[in-house]
Parts: C-alpha cells; sequence; structure tokens
C-alpha cells in the first residue's frame, strides 16, 4: 500500500506499508534439519507433509483494517487432518470449492508479533481455484483472534510491520 511511515524500530522512512507476511513453512517443519527434511517430508509453497502423518496447508489469516478499508494477511500454516488434506489436495483445482464446509486445523506458526501463536484452533475455508484457503481464529480472547474479530488502525499495521522486518 502506498503510504509513507517511519519504522519506530529503526527510525527509516519507508513509502510503503505492507500489507502482509508470511512464513515460508510450518515452525515444525522449519524445526528439522536439513537431513530430517531431506528423508521425512516434502514441502511446495502451499503444502506440506512431515512422516506421512503431519499434514499442513498454507492459507491466509485476514485483518481488516479499519480505516482506510483495507486488508491485513498473515500467510499461515495449519494442520489438518489426512482425510481434510487429501481432500483439500483432491480440490485443489477446481473452479468452484467454497461451497466445501469448514475444516478443523491448529495454527502452526508463532508469530512473534503476538503472543504464543502456535496452537491456534482455527477453521480452514476453502476458497475457488487460484486462491489459497481462508483461515478463521476460534473467537478467544487472543490478540490475534480480537483483532481478526475487531479489525486493527494503520497504526497497528505499521508496529506489526516495524516488528516483522527488524533485522531484516
Amino acid at each position: 500500500m502506498k503510504y509513507t511511515w517511519t519504522c519506530r524500530c529503526c527510525g527509516q522512512q519507508f513509502d510503503e506499508l505492507p500489507l502482509s507476511f508470511a512464513p515460508l513453512a510450518p515452525d515444525p517443519w522449519a524445526g528439522l534439519t536439513e537431513q530430517e527434511r531431506a528423508t521425512r517430508g516434502t514441502i511446495d509453497s502451499d503444502l506440506c507433509v512431515i512422516d506421512r502423518q503431519h499434514f499442513f496447508v498454507r492459507g491466509c489469516l485476514d485483518i481488516p483494517i479499519i480505516d482506510p478499508p483495507a486488508t491485513f494477511v498473515w500467510g499461515v500454516w495449519v494442520s489438518v487432518t489426512k482425510q481434510n488434506f487429501e481432500r483439500i489436495v483432491a480440490l485443489w483445482d477446481a473452479e468452484i470449492r467454497a461451497s466445501e464446509p469448514p475444516m478443523f486445523g491448529w495454527l502452526c506458526n508463532d508469530l512473534g508479533v503476538y503472543p504464543t501463536t502456535f496452537g491456534l484452533k482455527t477453521r480452514v475455508h476453502l476458497r475457488d481455484a487460484g486462491q489459497r484457503p481462508l483461515i478463521e481464529l476460534e473467537p478467544t480472547d487472543h490478540p490475534l483472534a480480537v483483532e481478526q474479530r475487531e479489525g486493527i488502525s494503520l497504526q497497528r499495521v505499521e508496529e506489526i510491520a516495524a516488528e516483522a522486518l527488524a533485522g531484516h
């Protein structure tokens, strides 16, 4: 988003405000050594399997921005059952998937700008072909769930961006 802001961590001024951040893998995958990854599983930009018994899908956890109306997106990984994973794969290229009922999942990334997010309960909503699933958090008092439910300000997006970009 074209928007001038100053990072509160480094004092640098930016002309764009990032409206999305995403871990490259689920945390259990990231915790494996290269050798373990080569022998225990597979990963691509959207799907991951470890030991043929842990199944992950990447989705979008949308957070509404209140003013101006926009959306901030966390690209996150969730674990799902083998049966749900197989259903997701079977429907991956289907034109119409949004009519599928939501599936249960566990958030499998710890997003460092919040208290621990790993293990939060989710509902995985498939969307039409070409779109990653929408991830809906269980409505709890966890700050991430509250933000998803109530929305955030541009100032909060600046805070997230400053923390997420720190050290990059």
